[in-house]
């Protein structure tokens, strides 16, 4: 396969990926916010939020003061931004433009869809319009996954797909936990902790809730949250599952210079398959999530490197 259709597969489902990560973290922040807070407490929790997805500065650059009004535009609307969701649904269907004699008429014509549909939506702010936007976006997220997964060959570009799709929600995940991991925050197996509804309000946004019910049928725990979006191979969104599928598809296209890749693949995959929750977190939960997202930083990088056009600030 070229380089250059490989690289416009794999960046065209992390866009789609990434912007369906964006609306959980906002979701879990909308949700946050339907309880009393003071400004202070609003302030501190988006900007770890900004922070965890590394656009504090740009944020910080155009806006005062920290506010769900304007966080939300930033994050969601702002076509200046490159990491909004609307962005980020613009560049992955510019990428699908560029293949569409590689992908299927039916993932071409719902990423074209959705592009055409979210130009409708304006920047409302009220409380039943959020969540309306948020729901969509998911879904246009899960139609276009479920499109792919059930029209597309199985060949070496539904592979950089899945790599791109894994290695993305890998990222959100880590994300959305280290949002909730202020620095020295050791996670407890009790429910009577502080926060302790956010770590509710995670799962839920994570579509997880059920999950966690049906695995552990017990009160919610930071502890148990995050052994479950860590461990859990069974968890479409867990890092354990993640990395298991960018170390096997990966796997299935290696060619003569990826061999360092596919190890650096799967001795990350191995820390989760054979590692306890209590020795990745014993650096603590934050320096632990940081160094994960470097870790798949990396990784990307290492991808664009040994099969797709080499990326300029990964």
């Amino acid at each position: 396969m070229l380089s250059r259709t490989a690289d416009h597969l794999f960046w065209m489902s992390r866009q789609i990926e990434r912007a369906e990560s964006l609306a959980r973290i906002l979701d879990a922040h909308y949700r946050h916010t339907l309880l009393p807070h003071t400004a202070d407490v609003v302030a501190r929790d988006w900007r770890a939020t900004l922070g965890s997805l590394g656009v504090l500065d740009a944020y910080l650059a155009r806006y005062d003061e920290f506010s769900p009004a304007t966080a939300y535009q930033f994050i969601a609307f702002d076509r200046d931004h490159g990491g909004s969701i609307v962005s980020s649904l613009w560049q992955a269907r510019e990428n699908a433009r560029a293949v569409r004699g590689t992908i299927t008429s039916e993932m071409w014509e719902t990423l074209n869809s959705t592009w055409l549909e979210i130009r409708s939506y304006e920047p409302d702010t009220s409380d039943g319009a959020i969540g309306d936007f948020l729901e969509w976006v998911r879904y246009r997220s899960h139609l276009s996954r479920g499109v792919t997964l059930g029209t597309m060959l199985r060949d070496e570009a539904f592979r950089f797909t899945r790599i791109g799709t894994f290695l993305e929600g890998a990222d959100g995940t880590a994300r959305m936990l280290l949002a909730r991991a202020r620095r020295g925050f050791a996670p407890a197996d009790d429910p009577a902790g502080p926060d302790a509804y956010v770590w509710t309000l995670l799962l839920r946004s994570l579509s997880a809730f059920e999950v966690y019910r049906k695995v552990y049928r017990d009160a919610v725990t930071p502890w148990r949250v995050t052994e479950l979006l860590v461990l859990r191979d069974d968890l479409p969104r867990s890092l354990h599952r993640c990395t298991n599928e960018v170390y096997t598809n990966l796997c299935a296209i290696a060619n003569d210079q990826s061999a360092e890749t596919e190890r650096r693949a799967g001795e990350l995959h191995g820390a989760f398959r054979f590692g306890r929750l209590e020795q990745l977190l014993a650096p603590g939960l934050t320096d632990f999530l940081e160094l994960f997202l470097e870790r798949v930083r990396d990784l990307g990088g290492r991808i664009a490197h040994d099969f797709l056009v080499p990326a300029t600030g990964f």
